[in-house]
């Protein structure tokens, strides 16, 4: 939409709105420590909304192209199964040839030449005749069956694909219905503002400021929590005094504390950094370089594939604006941040997992 100021107010305007957003972006802690006013939470709202808008969008993006691969891999998979059923007629003819000639007894010559012989010789000779055709007969059965199971397989893959390829498309409407929604909202509470452009413009400036820097540094932590779980059993068996062992039952208990002490041996990035674990919640906030970043999220104790306490991000915080749920579940996906019990013990397992009273507490079994 062009600027309909005239150039002197304009460039004011965008002076003005600059500094606004560099108050908003710098100073997320003074928004989250005080109640924002009326104009305030509008703005940031909105803010928000357009945030999630290209958060959204990228989901979008990104489900489409699954779509497409589903696409190219059920066109691959019918163009084998086709090959494949050209081939299994073949062999369907010769199978078919094999046991009508054992139903109507052309194989009985087989046992009536085993049973005249004149002299061990011909036995021998008749013996590896007998095994030559046998063996001949029970290739190409086993050919037929072999292939007759592959087709099976594939028609299974063809439809748990197409199955994979309705629930994509069912995504990818909902995720369109979703930004659509939000954009009329935004058009809607846009409309009947003064400052609509300077809103926009703001927008623009948080959405460039975002994927220019704020991912980047969100990742950042990610990368180094996940690095940094990894060596997690190794410092739990290290430190005897977290695990308490009363008969068969184990438990973990790892304090707050011990834990931010432990994250900044591996990584300086949580020097400015921290773990707080409130009322079956897991919080993690800290600020770097005019970057505020909060994780809230909690652990659950997962058997599927394996044995594990898997952490999920419930809400997902940058310089105080909520990320939403697709940017939060592709993060998950990319960054592993579980915790795995049988790399303390092999023959261990997590039953339960608790976060309160500024601790994490694990309880483990024996394996059955």
């Amino acid at each position: 939409m062009p600027l309909t100021l005239p150039a002197k107010r304009n460039r004011i305007s965008i002076a003005t709105t600059a500094m606004l957003l560099v108050t908003w972006l710098l100073f997320p802690f003074t928004a989250w420590a005080e109640p924002l006013s009326v104009d305030e939470a509008d703005l940031h709202a909105l803010l928000e909304k357009s945030l999630s808008v290209v958060e959204i969008d990228k989901e979008i993006t990104r489900i489409g192209e699954q779509k497409q691969q589903l696409l190219l891999t059920m066109t691959e998979t019918e163009k084998q199964l086709m090959l494949q059923e050209q081939q299994i007629s073949d062999k369907q003819d010769e199978a078919g040839s094999v046991l009508r000639a054992y139903y109507m007894g052309e194989r009985d010559f087989l046992l009536s030449a085993l049973l005249s012989f004149n002299s061990l010789s011909e036995l021998f000779q008749m013996l590896d005749y007998a095994e030559i055709i046998l063996t001949h007969d029970k290739d190409t059965l086993n050919t037929y069956v072999d292939q007759y199971k592959k087709v099976k397989v594939g028609y299974r893959a063809l439809e748990t694909r197409k199955e994979e390829l309705v629930a994509v498309e069912n995504q990818l409407r909902e995720q369109k219905e979703r930004v659509l929604a939000l954009e009329k909202q935004l058009d809607q509470e846009l409309a009947g503002r003064s400052d609509a452009e300077r809103i926009r413009i703001l927008m623009n400036e948080l959405t460039s400021y975002w994927e220019s820097a704020g991912i980047d540094e969100v990742k950042q932590y990610f990368r180094a929590l996940s690095k940094a779980m990894q060596k997690l059993p190794g410092w739990v068996q290290d430190n005897k005094d977290l695990l308490e062992i009363k008969g068969f039952q184990y438990t973990i208990r790892v304090p707050e504390d011990e834990l931010n002490s432990f994250l900044r041996e591996q990584n300086p990035i949580f020097d400015n950094f921290s773990f707080e674990f409130i009322d079956g919640k897991v919080i993690a906030q800290g600020k770097r370089e005019n970057m505020a970043i909060k994780i809230t999220g909690h652990y659950t104790v997962e058997n599927d594939p394996k044995n594990a306490i898997l952490f999920h991000v419930d809400e997902l915080l940058f310089n105080g604006f909520s990320l939403p749920d697709t940017t939060r579940s592709a993060l998950e996906k990319e960054f592993d941040l579980g915790f795995y019990p049988d790399l303390i013990v092999s023959f261990l397992k997590a039953n339960s997992v608790d976060m309160k009273d500024g601790e994490l507490t694990i309880k483990l079994s024996l394996k059955l």
